[in-house]
Protein backbone atom coordinates (compact mmCIF):
# COMPACT_ATOMS: atom_id res chain seq x y z
CA UNK A 1 0.00 0.00 0.00
CA UNK A 2 1.82 3.09 -1.04
CA UNK A 3 2.04 5.84 1.78
CA UNK A 4 0.21 8.91 1.59
CA UNK A 5 1.13 12.69 2.07
CA UNK A 6 -1.22 14.00 4.99
CA UNK A 7 -3.24 17.01 3.20
CA UNK A 8 -1.01 20.50 4.30
CA UNK A 9 -2.42 23.41 5.34
CA UNK A 10 -1.61 26.47 6.11
CA UNK A 11 -1.52 28.06 9.55
CA UNK A 12 -1.82 31.85 10.36
CA UNK A 13 1.49 32.05 11.79
CA UNK A 14 2.90 31.04 8.02
CA UNK A 15 1.67 33.55 6.51
CA UNK A 16 3.70 36.51 6.14
CA UNK A 17 2.24 39.39 8.53
CA UNK A 18 0.86 41.37 5.85
CA UNK A 19 -0.77 38.79 4.83
CA UNK A 20 -2.76 37.38 8.22
CA UNK A 21 -6.45 38.72 8.23
CA UNK A 22 -5.59 40.85 11.51
CA UNK A 23 -3.04 42.61 9.97
CA UNK A 24 -4.49 43.92 6.78
CA UNK A 25 -7.81 44.70 9.26
CA UNK A 26 -5.14 47.46 11.07
CA UNK A 27 -3.43 48.26 8.08
CA UNK A 28 -6.27 48.55 4.98
CA UNK A 29 -9.66 49.00 6.98
CA UNK A 30 -12.04 46.21 7.78
CA UNK A 31 -13.83 47.19 4.83
CA UNK A 32 -11.28 45.85 2.71
CA UNK A 33 -11.44 42.44 3.93
CA UNK A 34 -13.39 39.70 2.29
CA UNK A 35 -16.22 38.05 3.97
CA UNK A 36 -13.67 34.71 4.94
CA UNK A 37 -11.09 36.94 6.11
CA UNK A 38 -13.82 38.87 8.71
CA UNK A 39 -15.13 35.72 9.87
CA UNK A 40 -11.43 34.07 10.31
CA UNK A 41 -11.08 36.94 12.39
CA UNK A 42 -14.20 36.27 14.67
CA UNK A 43 -13.52 32.38 14.65
CA UNK A 44 -9.84 33.20 15.87
CA UNK A 45 -8.64 29.69 15.67
CA UNK A 46 -8.53 26.34 13.27
CA UNK A 47 -7.87 22.97 14.34
CA UNK A 48 -5.50 20.24 14.37
CA UNK A 49 -6.45 19.45 10.53
CA UNK A 50 -7.87 22.82 9.39
CA UNK A 51 -6.60 26.76 9.61
CA UNK A 52 -9.14 29.08 10.64
CA UNK A 53 -9.03 30.66 7.43
CA UNK A 54 -10.33 27.31 5.92
CA UNK A 55 -13.26 27.06 8.09
CA UNK A 56 -14.32 30.54 7.89
CA UNK A 57 -14.16 29.68 3.46
CA UNK A 58 -15.82 26.30 4.37
CA UNK A 59 -18.79 28.16 6.46
CA UNK A 60 -18.97 31.34 4.05
CA UNK A 61 -19.32 28.49 1.11
CA UNK A 62 -22.15 26.46 2.53
CA UNK A 63 -23.93 30.01 3.46
CA UNK A 64 -23.93 30.88 -0.46
CA UNK A 65 -20.70 33.11 -0.04
CA UNK A 66 -22.38 35.86 1.88
CA UNK A 67 -23.61 37.27 5.66
CA UNK A 68 -26.97 36.94 4.84
CA UNK A 69 -26.76 33.66 3.47
CA UNK A 70 -24.58 32.79 6.96
CA UNK A 71 -27.52 34.84 9.05
CA UNK A 72 -30.23 32.43 7.34
CA UNK A 73 -28.61 29.50 8.86
CA UNK A 74 -29.59 27.56 12.52
CA UNK A 75 -26.57 27.74 15.12
CA UNK A 76 -26.71 23.23 14.91
CA UNK A 77 -26.16 23.59 10.96
CA UNK A 78 -23.23 26.19 11.67
CA UNK A 79 -21.91 23.77 14.09
CA UNK A 80 -21.74 20.26 11.61
CA UNK A 81 -18.90 22.26 10.30
CA UNK A 82 -15.34 20.12 12.00
CA UNK A 83 -13.75 23.12 14.28
CA UNK A 84 -17.27 25.03 14.79
CA UNK A 85 -18.29 24.61 18.72
CA UNK A 86 -20.21 26.28 21.08
CA UNK A 87 -18.36 29.31 21.70
CA UNK A 88 -17.54 30.20 18.04
CA UNK A 89 -21.10 29.27 17.22
CA UNK A 90 -22.18 31.83 19.82
CA UNK A 91 -19.35 34.57 18.87
CA UNK A 92 -20.56 34.10 14.91
CA UNK A 93 -24.54 34.52 16.41
CA UNK A 94 -23.42 37.66 18.52
CA UNK A 95 -22.22 39.17 15.72
CA UNK A 96 -24.46 38.74 13.26
CA UNK A 97 -26.78 40.18 15.90
CA UNK A 98 -25.09 43.09 16.22
CA UNK A 99 -25.15 43.57 12.68
CA UNK A 100 -29.15 43.13 12.54
CA UNK A 101 -29.54 45.66 15.50
CA UNK A 102 -27.38 48.12 14.00
CA UNK A 103 -29.70 47.93 10.16
CA UNK A 104 -33.12 48.31 12.23
CA UNK A 105 -31.42 51.07 13.91
CA UNK A 106 -30.72 52.97 10.80
CA UNK A 107 -33.90 51.72 8.84
CA UNK A 108 -35.78 53.02 11.76
CA UNK A 109 -33.61 56.50 11.88
CA UNK A 110 -34.83 56.78 8.13
CA UNK A 111 -38.38 56.14 9.06
CA UNK A 112 -38.77 53.01 6.64
CA UNK A 113 -39.96 50.73 9.50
Amino acid sequence: MPHRKKQKYLLIKDLLKIERPRERLLKYGAENLTNTELLAILLRTGTKGKSVIQIADEIMQDSGGSFRGLAGKDINEIMKTKGIKKVKVITIAAALEIARRISKQILKEKGII
